[in-house]
Order: structure tokens, then C-alpha cells, then sequence
């Protein structure tokens, strides 16, 4: 799940403005509100929040090959971004990996020892960011739903980003569809 968890701290994107209130029905302003939530490119990933205005990090865009990812196949990720400050030793991420209902893991980990796994090293520099890496998943994956929020954090508390996704490994069983 390490691999998992690295992959969604080198994410990053831009928002898709919502229409005014005036023009939807409250069922259909909600579904606007869940499209300024994702992540530009072709990857599960979502922003927790709609303003992002704070955030050190602009994600401008995640690319997953395969999209979804596929148990026991290489999985290539690509995302840009811009850092807004640089991000020194300290910076930590609130982690939250779940199977189904079942939290795997649920930790505060070190931010720059995560992104070593992903070839990038403290400090993070300003300026433009691009990460291409590519990594084998173990065909030992369970089938089911995976979900992981990270929400990350510099030394000092400041916040950098934050991310949520969810994949569905294997076949996805009708059940799995109505997320039951």
C-alpha cells in the first residue's frame, strides 16, 4: 500500500467553476459541486476541497496508464503541477488507506521520506513540477474498493494539498457499483 500512497502524494490540478445556483436544481448544483472536486487528467484522484486558493501545491494535472490501475501490471503515473513555496524537512501527510470499509491505515507520515519513493527529495523547490514514474502492482491485490485520502502538511502546519481517490481492483460486482 506504499507504493499506493506515494503514487497519490505526487498528484496535483485546477477547479471547474461552478454554474450559478440559479440554473440547476439542488440535485444537479451537487453533481457540479463533485465535478470541481476532479483532478484534471485521466486518474481517480479528487481534491477534498472546492477552494484550494491556500494550498502550496497547484495540481494541474494526474495521468494514470491504466486507468483504472490493474493488479499485476505496470502502472505509469505523469503529473504536473506548480509548488507556490518550498517545501523543506518536516512536511508530514495525514494518511487514510481503506479496503471497503476497513481502515488499513491511518498514520501521519514523513511527506519527503514518502516522496523519495516516488524519485523526488526535500527540499521541494518553487517553481514547475513534473513527475513520470512507473511502478509494478503486485497481482496479489485483493479485488474491491481501495480508497486513500491524504492530506498533506508542511513542518510549520501550513497546508500543502489534499487528495482523495478510490479504485476498484479486479472485477467490479454490481454491488461494488452501488458502492454497497
Amino acid at each position: 500500500m506504499r507504493v499506493h500512497a506515494s503514487l497519490i502524494l505526487a498528484a496535483a490540478a485546477a477547479a471547474v467553476s461552478a454554474a450559478s445556483r440559479g440554473l440547476f436544481s439542488d440535485a444537479q448544483q451537487s453533481l457540479v459541486a463533485q465535478d470541481e472536486l476532479v483532478v484534471p487528467g485521466n486518474s481517480p484522484l479528487k481534491f477534498c476541497a472546492a477552494d484550494r486558493s491556500e494550498d502550496l501545491v497547484i495540481i494541474e494535472q494526474v495521468d494514470l496508464t491504466p486507468n483504472p490501475p490493474e493488479s499485476g501490471q505496470p502502472l505509469s503515473v505523469t503529473a504536473t503541477g506548480t509548488v507556490k513555496q518550498q517545501i523543506e524537512e518536516g512536511a508530514y501527510v495525514l494518511l487514510v488507506v481503506k479496503y471497503g470499509y476497513i481502515t488499513l491505515i491511518k498514520t501521519k507520515a514523513d511527506l519527503c521520506e514518502s516522496m523519495k519513493n516516488v524519485d523526488i527529495a526535500c527540499p521541494l523547490e518553487e517553481g514547475r513540477l513534473t513527475l513520470t514514474k512507473t511502478v509494478d502492482l503486485p497481482k496479489e491485490i485483493p479485488p474491491g474498493k481501495y480508497s486513500v485520502h491524504a492530506d498533506l502538511y508542511t513542518a510549520e502546519d501550513v497546508h500543502i494539498s489534499c487528495l482523495d481517490a478510490e479504485v476498484y481492483f479486479g472485477k467490479k460486482s454490481f454491488a461494488a457499483m452501488l458502492d454497497l
